[in-house]
């Protein structure tokens, strides 16, 4: 119906699925060190690209394609923070980038409501980048006194009774 479409909509779930990976890896490693404000938002932010997998591949059904669950790139073995941040940042551009062509190709081949939902993704991951943007914002002003703040509150939490999860 829409081979074009069903295309891109496949690339879209392999970015996807390629940042779901890349941000519970960095959920692992943030919360392996006490960074429970990190760890949460990557965590977060894993679980709204679930979402986006999820429309993307209804989508598809909709157009009668073959929904491909590939990821489109390898996780990045980054460990420091300020790393992540920045990769983290780069992901979201990228997609968002992306995420407007497609638009824009869908829409020149009559596909309206894939053009609507690369466009509300469009939305999201620039949302997305903007946490992340502040987050390094914050890591810059504050330098590792931030991250030694994280620790700090995990410690409390602890001692009080109330761990996380």
């Amino acid at each position: 119906m829409y081979p074009k479409s069903i295309e891109l909509l496949n690339k879209a779930i392999g970015d996807e699925l390629s940042a779901i990976h890349q941000y519970m890896f960095f959920h692992f490693h943030c919360d392996d060190i006490g960074y429970d404000l990190l760890a949460s938002l990557f965590k977060k932010t894993a679980i709204q690209e679930m979402g986006h997998v999820e429309r993307l591949a209804e989508r598809i059904l909709f157009l009668k394609g073959e929904v491909e669950m590939k990821v489109s790139q390898e996780v990045q073995k980054v460990t420091d923070v300020k790393e992540m941040l920045k990769v983290a940042s780069q992901m979201e551009v990228d997609s968002a980038k992306e995420y407007n062509l497609w638009a824009n190709e869908c829409s020149k081949n009559a596909d309206s409501a894939s053009k609507q939902l690369f466009e509300s993704l469009v939305s999201e991951e620039e949302r997305h980048y903007d946490q992340f943007d502040t987050e390094m914002d914050n890591l810059d002003n504050f330098g590792d006194r931030y991250l030694a703040l994280q620790s700090i509150e995990r410690s409390k939490n602890i001692v009080s009774g109330n761990p996380k999860d």
